[in-house]
């Protein structure tokens, strides 16, 4: 069981609703969303049921189709479950929600009566699916849980207390000297390699072999191929999922969809990138055409980059039709020898660190009519009114003239300015360089 910070979220949802509202946990499938909340209910009550309507009986799921007499429900689900409730010291788990719907609109009336604790998990992809036909409970919380970040993944190693330094080193803008920053570079590619993924995690602590973490990562891509298939058997969300690497490796100013699907445009498969987003295991940054005036409310919906939840499954998708041993990213990645087009994965892992932070994604591209050349900010981070431009370099972070020209046209609106890269912390007048494994901090 790895420590995850999401338990104290758990925590504080509990304390704070006190029975009156149940909670929807949101996130791509093995994240780890079953495993923490049976965790937190051995922990937290005196005793649970965890319902996995995945594998559920028939007799079970009917329960929920007739819920007038909440005492029969509860008596029925004890029997079946062999497990006594206690009011108000009990908690309800809905796992897998999507495949009961009727539970999912039963927790309006559940969370009514008061009498017990109820979380929900399931995949969004599928839930969305499942649920045109039902009430949606007003009484639900949200929150969402997203693969293992640099820290928990340090936990999971067994190192307690560099992202505390980490945080000073941030906070106090100190540098660390090359020697230390090579150390953490590399705890940090090893990061990317291994992913947030628990099963990958565990694979490594386990293993020490990439061989097999690699496996547990090419199963799990193959249960979201099996996922997109039930939703879309025409395989489109699968071709643009599976696209991804080698959209982002074109350094092109969005996501190409005509060159993943012949004579198809962004607008023509709108439905099918929303289930893509929804199944929270792809990440969309939106380009916006005028940062000055806010970033939601000049955003381009058809002109968006995609990006990965777990840059750690991208180094697998990338050989997924290949054997193992041809796959170089790991040993390129984790010696610092990555060719320049497979940079896309330092910005990956920028765009799924930032979207942990619960920072939204945007970008902007631009034309300059003077120097006859496109310029391209990789992230923009609203900051009240004002936006701080960020660029990611993983070689001649000396060169950022996307971030400059863009500073000058917008230089009545920044805030901060970040270049990203492999090197030391340093500050050079409103420029800050940041190490990759201190984007965690950047809120």
């Amino acid at each position: 069981m790895f420590r995850r910070k999401i338990y104290d979220k758990l925590l504080e949802w509990k304390a704070t609703s006190n029975g009156k509202t149940a909670l929807l946990i949101e996130g791509a499938r093995r994240v780890g969303k079953t495993t923490i909340v049976e965790e937190f209910a051995k922990n937290e009550y005196q005793s649970y049921i965890l319902i996995d309507f995945a594998f559920a009986t028939t007799g079970v799921k009917e329960l929920f189709h007739d819920i007038s007499d909440l005492d029969y429900l509860f008596l029925q689900l004890q029997l079946q479950f062999k497990v006594d409730l206690h009011e108000r010291r009990s908690l309800i788990i809905f796992d897998e929600v999507q495949f009961c719907p009727q539970a999912r609109q039963a927790i309006k009336k559940l969370v009514q009566d008061g009498r017990y604790d109820y979380i929900e998990t399931g995949s969004l992809i599928s839930i969305k699916k499942n649920v045109q036909n039902i009430l949606i409970p007003s009484e639900e919380r949200k929150i969402e849980m997203f693969p293992m970040d640099f820290e928990e993944f340090l936990w999971a190693t067994g190192d307690q207390t560099t992202n505390e330094l980490l945080r000073k080193i941030f906070s106090e803008k100190i540098s660390l000297g090359q020697r230390q920053n090579r150390e953490l570079m590399r705890k940090f590619r090893l990061y990317m390699l291994v992913g947030g993924m628990p099963q990958a995690v565990n694979a490594y602590l386990e293993t020490n072999n990439f061989k097999y973490v690699d496996e547990v990562k090419r199963d799990i891509l193959n249960l979201y191929e099996a996922d997109f298939y039930k939703i879309d058997p025409s395989g489109k969300i699968s071709m643009l999922f599976a696209a991804i690497p080698s959209e982002l490796s074109r350094d092109s100013s969005r996501y190409q969809v005509s060159s993943v699907l012949k004579n198809h445009r962004a607008s023509a498969i709108s439905n099918e990138i929303s289930e893509l987003v929804s199944s929270k295991t792809v990440l969309i940054s939106y380009h916006v055409n005028d940062p000055a005036i806010g970033m939601t409310t000049s955003l381009n919906t058809g002109q968006f980059r995609l990006f990965m939840a777990d840059t750690g499954l991208m180094v697998t998708l990338m050989f997924k039709d290949k054997d193992f041993t041809d796959n170089i990213i790991y040993e390129k990645l984790l010696s610092d020898t990555l060719p320049k087009n497979l940079g896309l994965f330092y910005e990956n892992i920028v765009a799924q660190t930032l979207t942990c932070n619960g920072i939204k994604l945007f970008y902007n591209t631009y034309y300059d009519e003077i120097q006859k050349r496109i310029f391209e900010v990789d992230f923009l981070l609203a900051e009240g009114h004002k936006v701080s431009p960020l660029e990611v370099k993983s070689s001649k972070y000396r060169v950022h003239r996307s971030i400059d020209e863009f500073s000058k046209k917008h230089s009545d609106r920044i805030n901060s300015k970040y270049v990203v890269h492999t090197k030391d912390l340093k500050k050079s007048g409103d420029l800050l360089y940041l190490p990759f494994y201190l984007v965690q901090f950047i809120r």
